[in-house]
């Protein structure tokens, strides 16, 4: 006899139909074109001089995004707001004459937006002394979340990056406890007591079957161990990616083109995952014009291909079979189905029938949604075929013209980003 599938928390479950978050890499390394720095660059290098957290949130906003991440501190040991913990942070620097909080202007403008906020916070940590001693180290580090988890309401999400930690042992059980504590709600990325998981890869792109209860996830771009969990466990995926090349911003990068980013909402958002797009803001603290201008691009075109779905009409035939019943003959290039998964993830393939039984599209999973991309067939009724014990939440088609499915070759690094 089969068990049931686990089932997601009502937090996970409300995660995924976020569909969309907004990444933002800031910090010491924006102001020496670096991506990694060690932890050396000096702290009087910080000055943004036109900081609006406020135009940040308007960007995650144009992205289409419910809700944001920020990195409070990134593998440098900079700190984006005023620790107590360490010199190395916007205290010590010039911007806002060192009483300045990137982290509050943020989870403020959040806030007035109607944004979730999430933070980031990189376990390895270049700058700290005590980084060589695991247990000053793991004090240090609780004292910095404990911090950030008590000052800026309730957060979202809290990231945890597995770069630069391959095969070093954090205090991961008093780590979970303090967010048990604190922030009973955030959704934990990846490692320790983690709700999602890292899809593997820094493209963005999901895989069929993108599967949502998993016994080990990737840990690291630049080792290819994974992290054994011990058991089971439902832990849907998060697809990063930025919208330059790099994470940080660079003066010589330019964002992707229209294509590029089409192609990863047909891989992330369409496969079933959620998408965090990173937004890197410049030296001035503002998300640059360019980027602003291709986000437009992205969400007009959105808009254009699935502003206008046609509801179907769900019916089960049994046996595994659906009827999707339009109330009027349309015409159809796009199909987006989703999954009931309150009874945990069912479906482990799928396909999409037209009325004289020619079949119009196949897949693995479908999960809390999943969007084919077929030729044109004008119909009032199709039908789904999948796993007998599976139940679909709704089923949406659109008419967009015929438009193409962009489609993006991507490697993983093979080294670590440079000094």
């Amino acid at each position: 006899m089969t068990s049931a599938p686990l089932r997601p928390t009502p937090g996970q479950l409300a995660w995924q139909h976020d569909r969309m978050g907004v990444f933002f890499h800031f910090g010491i390394n924006t102001f020496h074109g670096k991506e990694w720095s060690d932890g050396t660059l000096p702290a009087s290098s910080f000055d943004p001089t036109e900081l609006d957290a406020r135009q940040w949130v308007r960007a995650a906003q144009l992205a289409g995004a419910r809700y944001v991440v920020l990195t409070a501190k990134h593998h440098d040991g900079f700190c984006l707001w005023p620790t107590a913990t360490t010199d190395y942070s916007v205290a010590s620097s010039p911007w806002r004459d060192g009483a300045g909080d990137v982290v509050a202007e943020m989870a403020q403008a959040c806030q007035e937006a109607g944004l979730r906020f999430g933070l980031y916070l990189s376990p390895w940590d270049r700058n700290a002394a005590c980084y060589e001693d695991p247990a000053a180290y793991d004090e240090f580090y609780l004292t910095q979340l404990r911090e950030l988890c008590t000052r800026y309401g309730t957060l979202h999400e809290l990231w945890f990056d597995g770069a630069g930690s391959e095969g070093r042992v954090y205090d991961w059980e008093r780590i979970g406890g303090l967010i048990a504590e604190l922030q009973p709600e955030a959704m934990v990325f990846n490692m320790g007591p983690a709700t999602i998981r890292w899809v593997g890869n820094e493209d963005g792109l999901a895989e069929d079957p993108v599967e949502y209860v998993v016994s080990s996830t990737a840990v690291s771009n630049y080792v290819s161990d994974s992290a054994v969990l011990g058991q089971e466990a439902y832990l849907p995926p998060e697809c990063d990616v930025s919208i330059r090349p790099g994470w940080f911003w660079q003066p010589s990068e330019e964002p992707k083109s229209l294509d590029h980013l089409l192609a990863i909402h047909y891989r992330s958002i369409g496969m079933g995952a959620n998408l965090l797009l990173n937004l890197p803001p410049d030296q001035r603290g503002l998300i640059p014009d360019e980027d602003l201008a291709r986000l437009a691009e992205f969400r007009s075109e959105l808009g254009r291909r699935f502003g206008k779905p046609v509801e179907a009409r769900l019916t089960d035939l049994g046996a595994g079979e659906w009827e999707l019943d339009f109330g009027a003959t349309v015409t159809v290039d796009h199909v987006e189905l989703g999954e009931d998964l309150t009874q945990g993830q069912r479906v482990t393939r799928h396909s999409l029938v037209g009325d004289d039984g020619e079949v119009l599209a196949t897949g693995l999973t479908v999960g809390s949604q999943r969007l084919h991309a077929v030729v044109p067939v004008t119909a009032r009724r199709l039908r789904v075929k999948a796993d007998d014990v599976a139940h679909l939440a709704f089923a949406r088609v659109y008419d967009t013209g015929g438009a193409p499915v962009p489609v993006i070759e991507y490697a993983a690094p093979t080294h670590r980003p440079e000094d």
